[in-house]
């Protein structure tokens, strides 16, 4: 056998390879700009700790207010539904994550500006900033992501406006379940809505879900009696056939391709009868899950022709957000 194989000869797709090398490509530019200067001048003649300063400033005028929670429960009434017991947590997660952006860009430009000293947490959110990451105190607060930093902040951003129209519109017809911290926490109050108007028993029902002739959630009217509408699903490893509604083999060079809407559709557990479906896993990114299960959000059901362990080997799954 030759030193170098290709992916087919492991009964991979071409695209494998090209993943490889990218990820290790990438793996080596975080080395080298981590290792890059810490002082002088950057690009454009300015110094390091302007530019760094302007960045912040820039960060700094995008976040958004904090949501008065107390006006938010108002709204609802004593009336809750599942649904909006996981938006007033969500959205206490996120005003947790505002808040901590507010106050460590607000304490880092007045230590730029030689007004505070400059603390160990401070010096690595400005070592982040320059090098375009996020920074850790924020990560710790934010969904896990793989994005650099002006990637996540057009993500965050999004995540405000699903918020507030959630709060001012009411419930999405499409929700982004990328926008939202805990999407698992969504899936499991869809269930329990369904069993409280249904009189199931919550422990013998489960979600069922099928792809829509939506390409995208512009297309969608209206929001469906039961369950909801998910948009925002990346999948790997396969292609989706919008003609005959099923998987099908990847293109060359497309290593991630969009997910139709899906529909989530809350049943019981004895009703459920699957046949010729692969139920594909749903990441929260690309790095997928680690021992302990953590990175799995739920299990998506796609249509196939073709045995499952031919998905099964090409690694096919779905994930929230793209790196």
């Amino acid at each position: 056998m030759p030193l170098a194989n290709t992916p087919e000869v492991m009964g991979l797709h071409s695209n494998v390879e090209i993943g490889y090398y990218t990820l290790a490509v990438r793996e080596m530019w975080t080395h080298l700009i981590d290792l890059q200067p810490q002082t002088g001048e950057s690009s454009g003649g300015i110094t390091r700790e302007e530019q760094i300063s302007q960045v912040a400033q820039d960060i700094q005028n995008k976040v958004p207010e904090l949501f008065d929670m107390d006006v938010v429960r108002k709204t609802f009434g004593t009336d809750v539904s599942p649904t909006s017991v996981v938006l007033l947590q969500e959205l206490e997660r996120f005003n947790k994550l505002v808040d901590r952006m507010q106050q460590s860009l607000a304490e880092l430009i007045r230590a730029l500006a030689g007004e505070v000293g400059m603390s160990s947490e401070l010096d690595e959110v400005s070592r982040a900033l320059f090098n375009g990451h996020i920074p850790a105190v924020w990560k710790k607060l934010a969904p896990e992501t793989l994005k650099s930093l002006g990637s996540w902040m057009s993500h965050f951003k999004r995540r405000h406006e699903q918020y507030e129209s959630w709060v001012n519109e009411g419930e999405p017809k499409v929700m982004w379940l990328s926008g939202l911290h805990i999407p698992e926490s969504y899936l499991t109050a869809l269930v329990q809505a369904a069993c409280r108007n249904n009189g199931w028993p919550l422990d013998l029902s489960t979600l069922y879900t099928e792809v829509t002739r939506y390409r995208s959630e512009d297309e969608v009217t209206e929001r469906p009696r039961q369950g909801c509408f998910v948009s925002g699903l990346f999948l790997e490893g396969a292609d989706w056939d919008m003609e005959n509604s099923c998987l099908m083999k990847s293109k060359p060079k497309a290593l991630v391709v969009e997910l139709p809407v899906l529909r989530v559709i809350p049943v019981e557990t004895r009703r459920l009868r699957l046949q010729n479906t692969l139920r594909t896993p749903v990441y929260t990114t690309s790095m997928r899950r680690n021992a302990m299960g953590v990175g799995l959000v739920f299990e998506a059901d796609l249509f196939t022709t073709l045995h499952i362990s031919h998905w099964v080997l090409q690694g096919v799954c779905l994930c929230l957000n793209t790196d």
